[in-house]
């Protein structure tokens, strides 16, 4: 008589589908009903690995996203796991620290043998631990990270959510020509993502045919930006584009910009998040941001997933939450799909996929280069978040 294991069972469990019966799939591995084997045993989890920026430079989009993926976890466990098995995640804090970041994806392949990863937040992070992931070969959907610059070096599993960053700013950049400014500074930080954003801009105003009248770099860590207000001031600007990677930077960028008395028709950033108000109250009314998705949008489960958040964390989520749920969200229907945890099969589903999210539409090329989702601008209004471009999406005008 041919003898089961528990491991068997697990896997017949992995290949069952809905209408297949236990008894069916069992004897797909040649066991027959009197196998002496523990049906009542709880299956083994799937270990999903991941870092995120719980302190550091990135901790406050961090916490958000590891929210999300957190929130994410219980959702799926509370619907019956993937695969008819429990998730688990297993999340470190990289410390918004690149070299902490690889040692800890290491860590997490090589000693505690996760069966599946998520990234970090961020461009600078997740380009640190891409050459992990693909060393192993093993999928690696980026929930936050969005500079293409990080999809042009023939990795084949790595796989996009966010908009692209060079056009974070672009919405910043037609809302000023909309509204009849021509000049434009635009201002970043001397890091991947920033650097890539503030390009975008620059070749946005460029396409436009506006006039670019400053373009300045500034080191990461820069805690005076009264030398830029300055020159922001000098240079006539009338609207100003700003890409970082740190929310402090906006927050001081606007502080230095009210300080001295600048005045423009918009400051815009490469993010929003309520932070941002919090921090800076009425100095933050009229400002634009780059949002990602903003819980308005009527995108499928937005509204259960919003009040979801709300109720567990007792906030509103930021779209780095979104971000980080909504990746979840794909990689579970590309394992659900695939009916299998093994990455070349989790790839090819998710090279196929156009769904929607609760983030937004998911469709990549062959790159694994996100091609659908493009980003709204805000504008903070009374105290609010106000989807104000684009036009399709608007949820009322710009002040």
């Amino acid at each position: 008589m041919s003898q089961c294991t528990r491991g068997d069972f697990m896997v017949a469990r992995a290949i069952t589908i809905p209408s297949l019966s236990l008894l069916a799939a069992t004897a797909l591995l040649g066991c027959t009903p009197d196998t002496p084997i523990e049906l009542f045993e709880e299956p083994i989890p799937i270990r999903i690995g991941a870092t995120m920026s719980q302190t550091g430079a990135y901790a406050t989009q961090g916490g958000a996203a590891l929210n999300g993926y957190r929130l994410c976890e219980a959702h799926l466990n509370s619907s019956g796991g993937v695969l008819q098995r429990p998730v688990e995640l297993i999340i470190y804090d990289d410390e918004s620290n690149s070299e902490r970041a690889r040692e800890l994806y290491t860590k997490l392949i090589e000693e505690d043998n996760v069966d599946a990863i998520w990234g970090p937040y961020g461009s600078t992070l997740t380009e640190a631990i891409a050459p992990i992931s693909e060393a192993h070969r093993m999928v690696h959907v980026s929930p936050l990270a969005a500079t293409t610059s990080i999809w042009e070096q023939g990795r084949e599993y790595l796989f996009m959510v966010l908009p692209p960053a060079e056009v974070f700013l672009s919405g910043v950049i037609a809302i000023a020509e909309q509204h009849g400014h021509r000049s434009i500074a635009v201002i970043q930080e001397d890091q991947l993502f920033p650097r890539a954003a503030g390009q975008g801009a620059v070749a946005e105003v460029n396409a436009r045919e506006l006039d670019l009248v400053l373009h300045e770099t500034y080191r990461s860590g820069l805690d005076d930006f009264s030398a830029l207000a300055e020159a922001i001031s000098a240079s006539g600007a009338e609207v100003v584009a700003m890409a970082a990677s740190a929310l402090d930077d906006f927050i001081a960028m606007q502080n230095a910009l009210a300080d001295h008395g600048v005045e423009l028709a918009f400051f815009g950033t490469s993010g929003a998040v309520q932070e941002f108000y919090d921090a800076l109250g009425e100095r933050a009314e009229g400002v634009l941001g780059l949002s990602a998705w903003e819980p308005t949008l009527d995108h499928p489960g937005i509204s259960e997933f919003t009040q979801s958040y709300r109720d567990r964390f007792d906030r509103d989520p930021s779209f780095h939450a979104a971000g980080a749920y909504g990746t979840c969200q794909i990689w579970t229907e590309a394992v659900r799909r695939a009916r299998s945890l093994s990455a070349d099969s989790i790839r090819r589903e998710l090279l196929d996929l156009d769904i929607f999210t609760v983030f937004g539409r998911f469709r990549v090329d062959e790159r694994g280069y996100q091609e659908a989702n493009q980003g709204v601008i805000i504008q903070w209004q009374d105290g609010e978040k106000v989807v104000v471009w684009p036009a399709e999406q608007a949820r009322g005008a710009i002040h």
